[in-house]
């Protein structure tokens, strides 16, 4: 909003007031602080409604360890925090013509609007069943179907064209020797991404604090990645031109050897008012928790962080960034199939913070733990930009 009133005095005398709009850098803190800020005002009223609204509704499985039925009386839907913080900022500083961010924020609220009728289910019925499993998927996968058929395609020649590249990059390995091009396989592929990312952040959401951190980390790593690989900044490099060596201005994006990617420099504001409005929800979520972020929230950031890494072009780099949910929900997997097929477990219980949990760790000391090795995961994901 406040980059189109830019746009629409550029070429007047006032336009110089507002002249640090043009530049994504600013817009990126900017985000940052003001969903940050949006969280941290509306967060203490929301939270009073919300457990108004549900007072002496459980919110706690009947199948989680006996320490978290003392959470019992905790209200949720909490992500209704992170979402109104996380559209308000991207509305205000984002471009909101480019294509990638329409679709960040369609797929986002659409993930959010499957978990807010778990979450409403669940109170109205007063049990954890919530939205059956196999809902869940098919709302999960309308939605992708709307993003990437309604915004993505190019319907003018008749038949369907992507307007994203295909290709996928390996992460250290040079492009020139792994670089497959899916062509419209790569809609079941992004699929399997954005879906999978979703319930994974969701399957993790089962401590104070254990999901909303490192999604914040994932945000920020996306900041880097999406604005290298959207920005029109150049950079010297030495190049031979005539048989003599000189420096030359190179893009980031040819200098690291990425894919460019239309619109990713707007992508990182996005990214960046998911890590103010985590901050934000993490100053009520931390334990004991004053707030939970239910489904509406867990999904919904599991969804925007699947769509970011499919709309910056690092699909398979987000298993590196994403490992912790990926383990989460890993461990939930391999328990079912184990069960199913040996009548045995392989964990204490699933997923895997829970196996920790009736190992005797304390929630606390899980938790950091989770959150340092997403840290340690962030610094190998951001590490692939060069070796490569």
């Amino acid at each position: 909003m406040l980059y189109f009133l830019y746009e629409w005095l550029k070429d007047q005398d006032a336009a110089r007031y507002l002249n640090f709009l043009r530049y994504p850098t600013f817009r990126i803190v900017a985000g940052f602080v003001a969903s940050l800020l949006v969280g941290m005002l509306i967060g203490p009223r929301l939270i009073e409604r919300l457990r108004r609204a549900q007072y002496g509704v459980s919110n706690v499985r009947e199948d989680t360890p006996e320490s978290h039925q003392k959470k019992k009386g905790t209200p949720t839907l909490g992500g209704t925090l992170i979402l109104i913080a996380v559209f308000v900022a991207t509305i205000l500083f984002a471009d909101l013509r480019s294509r990638v961010v329409l679709v960040a924020l369609l797929m986002t609220a659409g993930y959010g609007f499957t978990g807010f009728l778990d979450d409403y289910l669940k109170l109205s019925k007063r049990n954890s069943k919530g939205l059956a499993g196999r809902y869940k998927l098919v709302l999960q996968t309308a939605f992708y179907l709307v993003g990437v058929f309604g915004l993505l395609c190019d319907w003018s020649g008749g038949a369907p064209k992507l307007l994203i590249d295909t290709t996928l990059t390996v992460p250290f390995i040079p492009t020139r020797y792994a670089n497959p091009d899916l062509g419209w396989l790569y809609v079941f592929f992004g699929w399997f991404v954005v879906v999978g990312t979703s319930n994974a952040v969701n399957m993790t959401d089962g401590l104070d604090g254990l999901a909303i951190a490192p999604t914040m980390i994932s945000a920020f790593v996306f900041v880097v990645l999406c604005y290298v690989a959207g920005t029109t900044v150049e950079i010297a490099d030495v190049a031979t031109v005539n048989g003599v060596r000189q420096l030359v201005g190179v893009p980031v994006h040819q200098y690291l050897g990425i894919t460019r990617v239309d619109g990713g420099a707007e992508l990182a504001v996005f990214c960046a008012a998911i890590m103010g409005a985590g901050i934000s929800f993490l100053w009520f979520n931390a334990f004991p928790a004053s707030v939970f972020m239910g489904d509406v929230g867990s999904l919904a950031l599991g969804g925007a962080l699947g769509a970011v890494a499919m709309l910056s072009k690092n699909e398979i780099v987000s298993a590196i960034i994403h490992g912790v949910f990926l383990a989460e929900i890993l461990s939930v997997m391999i328990q079912v199939t184990s069960f199913k097929l040996r009548g045995k477990r392989v964990f204490l219980m699933a997923p895997l913070h829970h196996h920790f949990e009736k190992a005797g760790m304390s929630e606390t000391k899980i938790v950091i733990r989770f959150w340092i090795v997403s840290v340690l995961l962030a610094g190998v994901a951001l590490a692939t930009l060069k070796l490569r």
